[in-house]
């Protein structure tokens, strides 16, 4: 059974300090288990490289074996967690591992847009008015910027979630949704 989340802090950030564990725990999460060799196919990396992040992340709880898949000497690796979580407490500095990190997951985003648009042309007509690449540009305080977050968490969970066992309509396709609340603070001395 695969956990709910995983809270990253200063040593669990180290397992994921490096764009390409991201990817491949991305993919585990989003495709399924699978094995360093489908991975690095998929991701156009030797299967060296896969295999030895893949022991990277399970080193840190990340991944796991998949024994009911693993048939001879074909490992197969599952995700551990459905999602992560990075909280940096109020007044602390994020660990410098925290950056790189984000920066993997905003590149990750970043690509899953192009992919989107590359394949866009094929949608089923029905799915060309809900889908949208919109931005606001608002002017909040830091408390009502965490309400916004928290209004959106809200309102996401109201939705079946990809990754749960639960009954959904045979029309039912997979959707992302991708969020970025981005402050952009003045300098102190800087006119409003």
């Amino acid at each position: 059974m695969t956990e709910r989340e995983i809270n990253l802090d200063a040593t669990t950030l180290r397992g994921l300090a490096h764009p390409l564990r991201v990817r491949i725990l991305g993919l585990l999460r989003e495709d399924g288990p699978a094995t360093a060799t489908t991975l690095a196919e998929r991701l156009g990396q030797s299967t060296g490289a896969t295999s030895y992040h893949l022991r990277i992340l399970a080193n840190y709880g990340f991944v796991v074996d998949d024994p009911e898949r693993n048939v001879g000497r074909e490992r197969w690796w599952k995700a551990a967690h459905r999602t992560t979580r990075l909280d940096v407490p109020t007044g602390l500095q994020a660990p410098p591992e925290a950056e790189g990190y984000l920066r993997a997951v905003a590149t990750q985003y970043a690509d899953r847009v192009a992919r989107f648009l590359d394949e866009m042309v094929s949608l089923p007509p029905r799915w060309l008015d809900p889908f949208t690449i919109s931005d606001w540009r608002l002017r909040l305080t830091a408390e009502e910027a965490q309400e916004l977050n928290e209004a959106i968490f809200a309102f996401a969970a109201r939705y079946r979630r990809d990754d749960e066992d639960v009954p959904h309509p045979d029309d039912a396709e997979r959707v992302v949704l991708q969020v970025q609340i981005l402050p952009f603070p003045a300098a102190p001395d800087a006119e409003r």
